[in-house]
């Protein structure tokens, strides 16, 4: 992902962006209206402020965030961040990374 450094990301606006997609789902569903629901699903699904979001999560915020992955990968750098966010495709309910697995 060229031109994104991880340490100068604007978090305030990253999370009021999946927030924003996140009320229109709930939204969405209390109308009853399920072919919006799918269609902010797909949105929220495919934001890269939600791969951003999901990253720092695991990465920095979560108490695992130093145990190793399945990629057996463990306190990665910014760098290795931003490229896992350009790695990381969503396909229905299934997370896939290019990631070689061991």
């Amino acid at each position: 992902m060229g031109g994104i450094d991880w340490k100068n990301i604007n978090w305030k606006d990253v999370n009021r962006h999946v927030r924003r997609l996140q009320n229109s789902i709930a939204k969405a569903s209390e109308y009853g209206d399920h072919d919006r629901v799918k269609d902010f699903q797909i949105i929220l699904w495919n934001s890269r402020s939600a791969k951003l979001l999901g990253i720092r999560k695991v990465t920095q915020d979560n108490q695992g965030r130093k145990t190793a992955g399945v990629d057996g990968k463990a306190n990665l750098s910014p760098k290795e961040r931003i490229e896992l966010v350009s790695e990381i495709n969503v396909y229905g309910n299934l997370i896939i990374s290019n990631l070689k697995l061991l």
